[in-house]
């Protein structure tokens, strides 16, 4: 889920998921340490590289000065999802951005619902799955259809679930 860069570990390492599969609304997540990306936006690059290509071109579906929706709070779902396209010569990736200041059990679950990861069973009633969900398919709609936010109906989440019972310490 979090990719290094080269062969050597990062004193912070960029917060990433991204789905095996490219090509669909949302590919994965990207959890900026920092409100200013830009700082992170090099390494983010680095490390999509090998995966897309030659990066050839980032696209936002943002204005430069509205910041992401705090996930942390309601209220999120009356604001437009940020997603960046990220396109190389052999593919592109649509990752949904997640503000740097989101809690992290909420963050981490949004990562690996956008990158089609499995999610154990006991994980699936909790607040953070439940949320990271609803928060992605807000996403998914707001891509699919270009318009102000939809209305964002349960049981489409793109979340794979995991039947296996919890392992035992």
């Amino acid at each position: 889920m979090i990719y290094p860069i080269g062969g050597r570990r990062q004193a912070n390492p960029i917060r990433l998921s991204v789905a095996r599969e490219l090509g669909r609304e949302i590919d994965g997540a990207w959890w900026p340490r920092v409100d200013r990306i830009t700082n992170e936006l090099p390494n983010l690059v680095a490390v999509l590289t090998p995966l897309l290509g030659d990066i050839n071109s980032i696209n936002v579906n943002w204005s430069p000065l509205q910041r992401p929706p705090d996930l942390n709070w309601r209220g999120w779902e009356h604001k437009r999802q940020h997603v960046m396209t990220v396109s190389g010569t052999h593919s592109s990736a649509n990752l949904l951005i997640i503000s740097y200041a989101t809690h992290s059990a909420l963050a981490l679950m949004v990562m690996r619902c956008a990158a089609n990861l499995l999610i154990e069973a006991a994980d699936r009633d909790k607040p953070a799955f439940l949320t990271a969900g609803s928060i992605l398919r807000a996403a998914q709609q707001q891509r699919a259809v270009p318009t102000p936010q939809g209305d964002c109906s349960p049981g489409h989440g793109r979340c794979k679930r995991s039947d296996r019972a919890p392992s035992q310490a």
